[in-house]
């Protein structure tokens, strides 16, 4: 009876024993668990961070790298338009300059015209003086006038006629395109027989306007006797050469002339 109250005794002191020695090895386990998940929750917390930051590092990235293709794009745009601008200024450079050689060409001529006309002028224009003819004189030639031109009148003209393209083309003096316009052609009318006049080379001459023009072709026989004295005649280049025209017969072919010096 005494041993079974001893071994009790023990059970018991091993038991209190027991348990305060397994609360005294649980107590620094829970310790080490609590310090662990303190960890895990700053390492948590130091990626959460960590991540946060790349990613705003990476936002900031892509908004760095939009601004960049923006300004990019921009800067394409602005020198499109640059080069845009200066092709535009270029070609206006260019008609400028074609405008500036086309008027500079075109005073040339005016020049050039202007001493052919004057050098003309003063070669074939005589003073008002030396112009002036005395009766007899006048008398004179308006006796050959009429002499000539009444051998020069053509029986068939139609088949006696030569056009300057059948001559094979003019290839005489040409009177400046502006000098021309302003005295010659079908609103510059004339009378043959109060001009001064030769028979010169088998041909008859007449002068107008400072220039000696000479009839090559005999005068159609439907001119009449007279006309050179009644009928208002003119000197037109026709399309391939000088003619003198009748007036009084404006659908009728001209008469081939020449400028001569």
């Amino acid at each position: 009876m005494k041993q079974v109250g001893i071994f009790i005794s023990a059970a018991l002191l091993s038991a209190v024993f027991g348990a305060g020695a397994f609360a005294y090895v649980q107590k620094p386990q829970q310790q080490d668990q609590h310090k662990q998940q303190d960890t895990n929750k700053k390492d948590q917390k130091k990626q959460q961070k960590a991540q946060q930051k790349q990613e705003k590092q990476n936002a900031q990235r892509q908004q760095q790298q939009d601004r960049n293709r923006q300004e990019n794009a921009q800067r394409q745009q602005r020198q499109d338009r640059n080069r845009q601008e200066n092709a535009q200024r270029q070609q206006q450079q260019d008609r400028n300059r074609q405008e500036n050689a086309q008027r500079q060409q075109q005073q040339d001529r005016n020049r050039q015209e202007n001493a052919q006309r004057q050098q003309q002028q003063q070669r074939y224009r005589q003073p008002a003086q030396q112009m002036r003819r005395s009766q007899q004189q006048l008398r004179q030639q308006q006796y050959e006038q009429q002499r000539v031109w009444q051998q020069r009148r053509a029986q068939n003209w139609d088949s006696q006629r030569r056009s300057w393209r059948q001559r094979g083309g003019y290839n005489g003096y040409r009177i400046p395109d502006s000098y021309y316009r302003s005295h010659f052609g079908r609103g510059h009318w004339f009378r043959i027989y109060s001009l001064p006049f030769m028979f010169a080379g088998g041909y008859p001459r007449f002068q107008y306007d400072g220039y000696w023009f000479e009839v090559l072709d005999p005068y159609p026989d439907y001119w009449g006797n007279n006309w050179y004295r009644t009928d208002d005649v003119y000197v037109d280049y026709y399309d391939d050469g000088y003619y003198l025209f009748n007036r009084r017969y404006p659908n009728r072919p001209g008469i081939a002339i020449s400028i001569v010096f």
